[in-house]
């Protein structure tokens, strides 16, 4: 099949062409690539449609969406040629793992509300992962995600049983609690010790974030963009009043940073 003349592609060609690039008389970089030499792509491709995605960029995303799709088709094609799955394999299991875990939908479970039908999900991925603990449950939670991401969802899974804050207030005094731990650390502790005392001061400052309803992630994420925005505004100050930032001191800065703010 000539591949130049089509004017309008479907998913079988995306498979057709992975297929053609990994053959011997293909790409000479498709046909070398593992799965873990082009593990960062597929992260990197991730966090690219989570960019399209805040930007509100429809064109963007629908690219970045197909950067994605070809990570999929690329390691599935790489799996085929291993006789491991093929896409057709994949494209079955994630088909069969949404008719399962939703008996709110296919099946006689009701519910009623969004809450409700994320309970049913997590009550069968757990019987369908025969996860009869909570603790195996946690340790299902991907080793990979950022680590806020990855400390919310460990929280969510403690609190299915009842290991949770009544509300914010408790979580909040924890913060307080590991805030001093961490600078008794830094006052007398070792580098391991301070490393253990603020992992701690994070997660629970997640928690805190969990229990009124903010995504920690984000929350940073946006907290970034701020800071950075008003650097930027900080150091176009200096310029306009011919203030070298490099040699201007902490005090002048800050003033210039709460002039930024206001």
């Amino acid at each position: 099949m000539d591949f130049t003349k089509k004017e309008k592609y479907d998913f079988n060609d995306l498979v057709e062409i992975m297929k053609f690039l990994r053959a011997p008389d293909g790409c000479p970089w498709d046909r070398v690539q593992t799965h873990e030499s082009i593990r960062s792509n597929f992260i990197e491709e991730t966090y690219e449609v989570i960019e399209a995605i805040d930007n509100k960029d429809n064109e963007l995303m629908k690219e970045e969406l197909g950067d994605v799709l070809l990570q999929v088709v690329f390691h599935s094609e790489m799996a085929a040629e291993d006789g491991a799955f093929d896409i057709d394999d994949v494209i079955h299991d994630v088909c069969h793992k949404l008719v399962i875990r939703h008996p709110h939908v296919f099946g006689d479970v009701k519910a009623e509300n969004s809450a409700e039908a994320l309970d049913s999900w997590n009550s069968v991925k757990m019987k369908t992962k025969s996860q009869k603990k909570q603790s195996e449950a946690m340790l299902s939670v991907s080793r990979a995600l950022p680590s806020l991401m990855r400390a919310a969802k460990i929280q969510q899974k403690a609190s299915k049983v009842g290991f949770d804050w009544d509300d914010y207030s408790g979580a909040l005094a924890k913060v307080k609690e590991e805030t001093s731990e961490l600078n008794e650390a830094i006052k007398s502790g070792s580098d391991a010790q301070k490393s253990e005392e603020l992992g701690d001061l994070l997660f629970s400052v997640v928690n805190v974030a969990r229990l009124i309803g903010v995504d920690s992630e984000k929350a940073l994420y946006d907290a970034c963009d701020k800071f950075t925005s008003r650097f930027t505004a900080m150091e176009k100050l200096c310029e306009e009043r011919g203030i070298d930032i490099n040699t201007a001191s902490v005090l002048k800065l800050d003033s210039l940073w709460e002039e930024v703010k206001k």
